[in-house]
C-alpha cells in the first residue's frame, strides 16, 4: 500500500525523491519521509505526519543535500500514523536507513528471539527489519549480503529500499510479494513502487520478479535472482506519457479521469474487433484450451469485483457457461473447490492485489488455467497467469477507480463474445449475433462522451442537495445490480456517507424498513428485460414518501412520473449499460465529496494499491 522512491545519480536527490513520492501519494498518505546520504557520506533523515505537503514544509525551512536517496509515503498498517512509525527507519548506529511496503508478519518474534536488549522507537514491522538488517550488516561483506541475510528471516510480503553511509553511492532493493521496479537512466537510476513516480525522468524499467534484489548505483545495476545469483534482463520500455499522471487542467485526478473513459473504453476496444468480430489471439489460448473450458470462477476485490458481477451476467447470457464470483480475500479461506474444466478470471488494476494475486496462486496449482485482467503491464499477477487480458485505462491516479472499472468491464464483455463464438456448440452463437453485438459495444465510446458532454442537472442537483445526509441506498436489477453495488462503494469513499447497494427485488426482504423522506434511493433502472421490476420496487419506495434519484435511459417518460431527480443515460443494449451508468454514479460521488469539503483524489484511510491481506 505504501509508496517508495529512490535516486543514484548526480541531481538533487531530495528534488528527485519528492517529486517521486507527489507521483506516488495515492498509494498512502498518512505520512511521510525522506533519508539522504549528503557528500560526506553522512545519512539525513526527515519525516513528517500526514500528506506529503507536510514533509515538504519541513524540508523548505532545512533542506537536505545528496545525489542518493530514498523515499516513502506511507498507509499505516502496524501503528498509529505518527512520526515515530513514518519511514525511513533506522539501524541502531543510525547508519544505515531502509523503506518498506508490506507486511513482515513475523516482526514480533524477530524483536524477541534476534535482537534482545535492542530499544525501538516505533510500533512498526519496519523498524525491526532495520535493525536486524542494520545487525547483520556488521558482519556481511556488502549491503547487499546483509539485506539477502536479512531476507531468509522475514515472513510476509515487502518490497524494501536501503542506503548505508558505510556504502556510499548505492541502494540496495529487495521484493517478495509486494511491487518494486527499477528505472534505467544515463548516469543515474531509480527505484520505485510504481512507474509514475520515475516516468519524468525513464522509460525503461526493470520489474523485479518473486525474491529477487538488486544494487542500483550511478553507473548501473546488478540484479540478483532468488537465489541470489546475478542475473540479466534487459530493460522494458514503457509507453506512457508525463502528461496523462498530470491533471491537465482538471481540478482533481478523479474528474479528469472520469471524463477519460469515453477514450479509454474505446482504447481497450481498439485492435481486438477486424472485420466486424473479436479478435483475442493476443491471449495464446490454443482451441484445444478454450475448448476445455466448462466453468469460470471470477476472483476480484473492490470495484474489480462489481466488474465480475457484470461479467458473470454476460458470461451465463452468452457462452452459456456456470459463473461464480468470489471476493478474493475469502476465497483461500473457504476451502475452495475448483472442477476439471476451470477458468479463473482474477481482475486486478495494479495487478498487485495480494488478496487477488493469493487467491488465482492457489486456484493455479488446483489446476485451474488462470487469465489475468489488468492495466499494468509486467505486475504480478499477469506473470503468473497463464494468459493476460490487459485494460488500457491509462494512468489512473485517483484513489478510488473510475476508468479502471469501466475498461474492465468493456474487457470482459469482449472476452465473453469471443468465449462464445469459440465455444459455439455450447452458446449458440452465431456469427450474425456477434457482429450485431459488436457493433453496438462499438457505439458505446460515443454514448459515453456525449453523456459526459450533456449537463447531468439531476448530478449536481442531488449532490447539493444531499451533502449533509447520513445515509444513501443504491438497488439495481441484472447487469446494473452491479452498479448499486458500485455506486455506493464510491459515494462512501468519497463523501465518507453510509451508503449501501441491494439488489431492487431484495427491498421487500428487509432493506425497505429503511425509507423515508430523509434521504435518496438511487434507482438504476435502464431499459431491460427486468424494466417493470424494477419500477415495482420504485413504487414500493414512493408509497412509504421515500425520495427517488432514477437513472434511466433517453425517453422513458413513466419513469419521470416517479422521480423526484432524474439522470438521463443514452439507450444501448442492457449488457452494455453498466459502462453508462456508472458514469452519473462516479459524478455524484465526486461531487458531494467535493461539496462537502473532502478531498475525492485521497479517501481518507484508504491507498490506491491494496498489497497487504
Amino acid at each position: 500500500m505504501c509508496g517508495i522512491i529512490g535516486y543514484v545519480g548526480e541531481r538533487n536527490a531530495q528534488q528527485v525523491v519528492l517529486d517521486g513520492l507527489s507521483r506516488l501519494e495515492y498509494r498512502g498518505y498518512d505520512s511521510a519521509g525522506i533519508a539522504i546520504l549528503d557528500a560526506s557520506n553522512t545519512l539525513h533523515i526527515t519525516r513528517a505526519v500526514g500528506k506529503l505537503a507536510e514533509l515538504v514544509k519541513k524540508l523548505k525551512g532545512s533542506p537536505l543535500t545528496g545525489s542518493t536517496g530514498i523515499g516513502h509515503t506511507r498507509w499505516a498498517t502496524h501503528g498509529k500514523a505518527t512520526e515515530a512509525n513514518a519511514h525511513p527507519h533506522v539501524d541502531v548506529k543510525g547508519r544505515f536507513s531502509l523503506v518498506h511496503n508490506g507486511i513482515i508478519e513475523n516482526f514480533q518474534t524477530l524483536k524477541r528471539d534476534q535482537l534482545k536488549g535492542v530499544k525501538f522507537s516505533s510500533e512498526t514491522d519496519t523498524e525491526v527489519a532495520a535493525k536486524l538488517i542494520g545487525k547483520l550488516l556488521a558482519n556481511s561483506k556488502s549491503l547487499h549480503d546483509a539485506l539477502r541475510a536479512g531476507m531468509k528471516h522475514f515472513e510476509g510480503a515487502y518490497a524494501i529500499a536501503a542506503v548505508s553511509a558505510d556504502h556510499p553511492d548505492e541502494i540496495v532493493v529487495a521484493r517478495c510479494g509486494s511491487p518494486l521496479i527499477l528505472g534505467v537512466g544515463k548516469g543515474e537510476n531509480f527505484i520505485a513502487s510504481d512507474v509514475p513516480a520515475i516516468l519524468p525522468y525513464t522509460d525503461r524499467i526493470i520489474y523485479l520478479d518473486e525474491g529477487e534484489s538488486a544494487i542500483v548505483r550511478a553507473d548501473g545495476i546488478q540484479l540478483f535472482d532468488a537465489k541470489g545469483k546475478p542475473k540479466e534482463v534487459k530493460p522494458t520500455k514503457v509507453h506512457l506519457s508525463v502528461e496523462a499522471a498530470e491533471k491537465g487542467g482538471y481540478e482533481h485526478f478523479m474528474l479528469k479521469e472520469i471524463f477519460e473513459q469515453p477514450d479509454s473504453i474505446e482504447k481497450t476496444l481498439t485492435g481486438r474487433i477486424k472485420k466486424g468480430v473479436v479478435d483475442l489471439s493476443e491471449l495464446g489460448l490454443s482451441a484445444a484450451k478454450i475448448k476445455r473450458i466448462k466453468r469460470i470462477h471470477i476472483l476480484a476485490c473492490g470495484t474489480s469485483f462489481h466488474a465480475g458481477l457484470v461479467a458473470k451476467y454476460a458470461i451465463q447470457e452468452f457462452a452459456k457457461l456456470p459463473v461464480q464470483v468470489s471476493i478474493a480475500s475469502e476465497f483461500r479461506y473457504e476451502h475452495p473447490v475448483v472442477e476439471k474444466g476451470t477458468l479463473v478470471i482474477a481482475i486486478s488494476q495494479s495487478g498487485e492485489t495480494t488478496d487477488t494475486r493469493f487467491a488465482a496462486l492457489l486456484a493455479q496449482e488446483m489446476g485451474a488455467q488462470v487469465l489475468a485482467v489488468s492495466n499494468i503491464v509486467g505486475s504480478s499477477i499477469p506473470r503468473m497467469a497463464d494468459a493476460t487480458l490487459y485494460t488500457r485505462a491509462g494512468i489512473e491516479i485517483g484513489v478510488a477507480s473510475t476508468k479502471a472499472y469501466t475498461t474492465q468491464i468493456a474487457a470482459l464483455l469482449l472476452f465473453v463474445i469471443w468465449l462464445a463464438r469459440n465455444q459455439e456448440e455450447v452458446s449458440g452463437m452465431t456469427l450474425a449475433q456477434e457482429k450485431k453485438l459488436v457493433k453496438e459495444l462499438q457505439q458505446v465510446p460515443e454514448l459515453a462522451r456525449a453523456l459526459l458532454n450533456s449537463k447531468m442537472v439531476g448530478v449536481k442537483r442531488c449532490a447539493a442537495f444531499y451533502q449533509n445526509v447520513n445515509n444513501f441506498m443504491y438497488i439495481g436489477r441484472r447487469y446494473n445490480y452491479a452498479t448499486a453495488f458500485e455506486g455506493a462503494l464510491k459515494l462512501k469513499e468519497c463523501s465518507y456517507i453510509h451508503a449501501e447497494g441491494y439488489g431492487a427485488g431484495e427491498m421487500k426482504h428487509g432493506p425497505i424498513a429503511l425509507v423515508e423522506g430523509t434521504f435518496p434511493t438511487i434507482v438504476i433502472c435502464p431499459a431491460s428485460d427486468v424494466y417493470d421490476k424494477t419500477i415495482s420496487s420504485m413504487r414500493e419506495i414512493k408509497a412509504r414518501d421515500g425520495v427517488i434519484v432514477a437513472v434511466a435511459s433517453e425517453g422513458d417518460d413513466e419513469i419521470k412520473q416517479l422521480a423526484d431527480y432524474l439522470i438521463v443515460v443514452p439507450k444501448t443494449r442492457e449488457c452494455f449499460s453498466p459502462l453508462l451508468t456508472a458514469l452519473p454514479m462516479q459524478l455524484l460521488a465526486y461531487y458531494t465529496a467535493v461539496n462537502r469539503g473532502c478531498d475525492p483524489d485521497k479517501p481518507r484511510n484508504l491507498a490506491k494499491a491494496v498489497t497487504v491481506e
